[in-house]
């Protein structure tokens, strides 16, 4: 690629680059690797992605798409025990939902074990690696501390065609596991523990999901990684900055395959750390497997998915990460920035409507029993181009019961006896009283409305202090709402030691209304993926596994404002 073409690659303003972007800027502009860029997003098949991927996928596929390069998906497929197909199908699914796309650049480190153990069965036959025999306790006692070098085995200087037959038959399945590793031979005494002969291969006799039975030995991480890189072209290998120390054996390890013309580089931002939350793939398994949620996909759960679930949507969570940001040091972010990211977007693109979480009857006495009007509601006030729907307004409705109060404090603009009200889009009407059951619970609130304040009448523009949502008692609909809140009300549950996880559970995280009451438009036209604001309650979509006809179940992304905070102030 010529200057003039790595020119046309960078973004006009290279001071609103992030310090990655701003490398690989420099790469391209110094002609390295040919001008080539090739990014990988390299997840590990074991569990759900979540949203701490979400900033990964955004730089690892974003920088690829800013400077006019590739980017693959590998899956990281080099433990068979704890990987599954449910997995790498819901990887695809949240990358593409998050809308990104690999094209025909799908990989798996399993698609490289061949060339792997080939240049394993090199670097023994080089003095290179060697077969220990030792279990894993021996291995990890004899490493040392970061101030104290480490121990060599005593399996370190075996013959070559020893290391190579054992290893050999290692892969044909003639030990158990555990019984024998195949180990580096750098240096146990580098600074760097990393160094410190670390293990290459073990043994796992586990069917592979791609492989089946056909290999007994798999590589380790850290040998896998850059070797794959290198397999696929990859030129900048974008992680975490817990591999920062690993970073000198990445190298290492490539530089056995690798020359001056081409050789991948690795580069570490900071992870996604969130308040009032757990990523931990350990710890989101644990949770579902013992029930405390309804799969990956609760939306509770942090995973992309269940935030897809609940109601984010792509923009809102690009969003927040581009807010965030990457640097070099680690940070926990505050989740209501992630909230406030969904309420934005939502605020945009949501439709208006009404609907009553916990409904109490109110009758409109001088209203004719007989008469149904159809009211103009407003789909969005935030675009213009969304037009308006219809609601039937009727002698009876439904009004939330915490609208109603009979002996108010003061400042209270809702619904009180003498008092008056808007109801949204519809006539002011006045309280008149209230029937109560005999354990002093309201029945109903009986109320007259002034004919002439009907919205859009002249009458219209009388002015009272409050405003309410409402339905209309005879065509609304049932439905099932389901309020949902953090999982966790501990601010740093990911880092309490001395705790029961159990114990850090926010009880309140569910709360099911099973006969909520909502208005017609919605009933007839809510469909998952949808979004809609609750009149003065919050953002709902409807749930794409438990809706079906007949049964309508809403989940609640966000409430309209930060009820958290000002709770736990």
């Amino acid at each position: 690629m010529s200057e003039n073409e790595n020119k046309e690659l960078m973004p006009e303003k290279e001071g609103g680059l992030n310090f990655v972007e701003q490398i690989v800027a420099d790469d391209l502009k110094a002609g390295k690797n040919g001008g080539r860029l090739s990014t990988r997003f390299p997840p590990e098949p074991n569990g759900y992605l979540h949203i701490g991927h979400a900033k990964a996928i955004c730089m690892d596929f974003g920088v690829a798409e800013k400077f006019g390069g590739t980017c693959n998906l590998r899956f990281d497929d080099t433990n068979p025990v704890k990987e599954d197909v449910e997995y790498v199908d819901s990887i695809r699914e949240d990358i593409h939902w998050l809308g990104f796309d690999w094209g025909d650049r799908e990989y798996y480190a399993s698609d490289y074990f061949p060339q792997l153990y080939d240049l394993a069965l090199r670097m023994i036959k080089e003095g290179k690696a060697y077969v220990d025999e030792q279990t894993s306790e021996q291995i990890a006692e004899q490493k040392g501390t970061p101030t104290q070098p480490g121990v060599e085995s005593p399996y370190r200087n075996r013959p070559i065609a020893e290391n190579l037959d054992l290893f050999q038959r290692m892969n044909a399945g003639e030990f158990e596991e555990g019984s024998m590793v195949l180990r580096a031979k750098i240096d146990m005494a580098s600074s760097n523990m990393h160094f410190r002969d670390p293990i290459m291969y073990r043994i796992i006799k586990h069917s592979h999901h791609r492989t089946g039975d056909k290999w007994k030995v798999y590589p380790m991480y850290d040998f896998a990684h850059g070797q794959s890189d290198y397999f696929e072209g990859v030129t900048h290998s974008i992680c975490t900055l817990e591999f920062v120390p690993h970073r000198p054996l990445y190298e290492y390890f490539v530089k056995e395959l690798a020359d001056d013309s081409y050789c991948p580089r690795q580069i570490e931002f900071n992870r996604l750390n969130l308040t009032y939350t757990v990523l931990s793939k350990r710890k989101l398994l644990q949770l579902v497997k013992e029930g405390l949620v309804d799969g990956w996909d609760d939306p509770r759960m942090p995973t992309i998915s269940g935030l897809r679930r609940r109601g984010y949507t792509p923009e809102s969570i690009k969003s927040f990460i581009n807010r965030i940001g990457y640097t070099k040091y680690e940070a926990v972010n505050d989740i209501s920035l992630l909230e406030y990211s969904i309420r934005e977007d939502l605020n945009k693109r949501a439709t208006r409507v009404c609907a009553v979480i916990d409904p109490v009857k109110v009758v409109i006495s001088n209203y004719p029993e007989d008469l149904t009007e159809y009211m103009e509601m407003e789909n969005n006030p935030e675009d213009p181009e969304s037009g308006t729907h219809k609601m039937p307004f009727s002698r009876e409705i439904y009004i939330e019961r915490d609208d109603f109060m009979e002996n108010p404090p003061k400042k209270f603009f809702r619904m009180t006896p003498g008092g008056e009200v808007r109801l949204k889009g519809a006539y002011i009407v006045k309280c008149t009283g209230c029937k109560k059951d005999a354990d002093g619970n309201v029945e109903e609130i009986y109320c007259e409305y002034d004919p002439d304040t009907k919205s859009g009448m002249p009458g219209s523009m009388r002015k009272v202090k409050g405003t309410l949502h409402w339905v209309s008692a005879r065509h609304c609909a049932d439905a099932e709402v389901r309020l949902y809140d953090r999982l966790f009300n501990v601010e740093n549950a990911s880092e309490v030691k001395d705790r029961d996880f159990h114990e850090l559970l926010n009880p309140d995280s569910m709360k099911v209304v099973e006969h909520a009451k909502i208005e017609p438009f919605l009933a007839e036209n809510a469909k998952p993926g949808d979004h809609f604001q609750f009149q003065r309650i919050g953002y709902f979509t409807p749930d794409k596994k438990d809706s079906k006809p007949g049964k309508l179940v809403f989940n609640r992304t966000i409430t309209l404002k930060d009820s958290w905070q000002k709770i736990n102030k």
